[in-house]
């Protein structure tokens, strides 16, 4: 009787974690990592897209429309890190994206905007929000400060934590429903979203309005 409760037990135990890693502790372009368009992974984004290491701040380059994403591959993990922008900023985390294509359709986008960016957004274009597949339960984003965010996955499970609250917290696995890009087209339900991939920053502000992050580290779960 003693080996099933052990399998039930180690199905049962938490996933163990390893140190957090400080993703960006060094002066100038990160290494390991690499910039491409705001629509297309499969893309390099062109000159002027650099981003850097200032000051203990990751700062994106002079044009807007871009993405700084990670070589490296991730499953399991939690990312921590704080964010400012300006009143018309628009940014998003990349989380498991594939290395073509949009993260906010064929990864997981965790996007961090006002309604000062788009009146017209709905809840799931706003702070919080996977974008246009699952709304935030609150709006705690404060323009032009600093916020705290924390990401959490494991499996199909996503929990988010903005600024000490709760935002989102899903099993991805029961969101079944069709998701529409931006020119029209059906997008992947989060269900069918992969388990595995790149994670990235987004520079999309308007009239490229600075975007500032910084204290980032990454611990992953095995």
């Amino acid at each position: 009787m003693r080996a099933p409760l052990l399998v039930l037990a180690a199905l049962a135990a938490p996933l163990a974690a390893a140190d957090p890693v400080p993703l960006f502790a060094e002066k100038g372009p990160p290494k390991g990592w690499v910039v491409r368009a705001w629509n297309d992974l499969a893309k390099p984004a062109g000159d002027g897209t650099e981003w850097a290491v200032e000051d203990g701040e990751l700062r994106p380059g002079a044009k807007r429309g871009t993405w700084l994403v990670s070589e490296k591959e991730y499953a399991d993990f939690v990312l921590e890190f704080e964010i400012k922008l300006t009143a018309r900023g628009n940014s998003g985390v990349a989380l498991r994206a594939p290395m073509k294509g949009d993260p906010a359709f064929d990864g997981l986008e965790l996007q961090f905007a006002d309604l000062r960016y788009n009146e017209k957004a709905k809840d799931s274009e706003l702070t919080g929000g996977l974008y246009r597949a699952a709304a935030p339960t609150k709006q705690v984003y404060k323009p032009a400060e600093w916020n705290t965010c924390k990401v959490e996955l494991k499996g199909p499970r996503l929990k988010a934590t903005i600024n000490g609250e709760v935002v989102q917290e899903v099993d991805l696995s029961t969101f079944d429903q069709v998701v529409k890009r931006h020119d029209g087209t059906d997008a992947p339900p989060l269900k069918d979203r992969p388990r595995k991939g790149h994670i990235g920053f987004q520079h999309l502000s308007r009239e490229n309005e600075p975007i500032q992050i910084r204290k980032v580290r990454l611990t992953e779960l095995k």
